[in-house]
């Protein structure tokens, strides 16, 4: 039986006058972790989640975090947030020279390391990091903005990977899905053996609170449940 797939809801999408009443729905239904996108305006053409963001919320949610920083020298930068042991943290593999500091930093304060990937970066430049990762997340977008189309041969790129770690007896890596995650299109990545997935304003997060219940069940049939 195929394990069910896990959802990141993106906090970047949720509106701050509605914060606290998403964060209630997703605590009643017991959403796994809420996806933190850190944009630093040069990695990405935008900038987003903060350092005070993410101490504030510390304090009105207990659901773990799952970090995605899109900034270059993550080496420098991801110190200066509360990363707590047992939380994901994605790095892209093309924002650094120095990918495994990244990877032995993420470890060493407890956490879990995820390497992320761009559209059009291959499979082929983790090879000598597998040793480090607990996820590899592949973008199905290109980073910076909520809302775009996804680019379809992403799809492919979860299924080669889901093949290859088989192969290499790692499937104990998880694979996440960020980008456009419909209901339609998480199920494509859920078959292709992507097993977190990233949900922002294509699924679950709306300008209102109203059916969000319905849109969480709704997320989680197409992911294996």
């Amino acid at each position: 039986m195929q394990e069910k797939g896990k959802i990141s809801v993106s906090m970047m999408c949720v509106s701050l006058d509605l914060t606290m009443d998403y964060l209630k729905a997703f605590e009643r239904n017991n959403i796994e972790l809420l996806h933190i996108d850190v944009m630093d305006g040069t990695f990405v053409p935008n900038i987003t989640i903060g350092v005070d963001y993410v101490k504030q919320l510390r304090k009105i949610t207990n659901i773990p975090l799952d970090f995605h920083f899109m900034v270059e020298k993550p080496e420098e930068k991801m110190p200066w947030f509360d990363i707590r042991k047992g939380d994901w943290v994605s790095v892209h593999w093309e924002s650094t020279k120095h990918i495994d500091k990244c990877m032995q930093y993420i470890k060493e304060i407890g956490a879990r390391p995820v390497i992320a990937l761009n559209p059009g970066t291959p499979l082929s430049v983790i090879e000598e990091i597998y040793d480090y990762l607990d996820g590899v997340l592949l973008l199905s977008v290109n980073p910076g903005f909520a809302g775009q189309k996804i680019i379809p041969s992403v799809i492919k790129k979860v299924a080669r990977l889901h093949e290859h770690l088989k192969e290499i007896g790692r499937e104990d890596i998880t694979i996440f899905a960020d980008g456009n995650m419909s209901n339609e299109n998480a199920k494509l990545m859920y078959n292709a053996g992507a097993r977190i997935f990233v949900a922002g304003t294509s699924s679950i997060v709306k300008d209102t609170i109203e059916g969000v219940d319905e849109r969480i069940a709704s997320k989680r049939k197409s992911i294996g449940y």
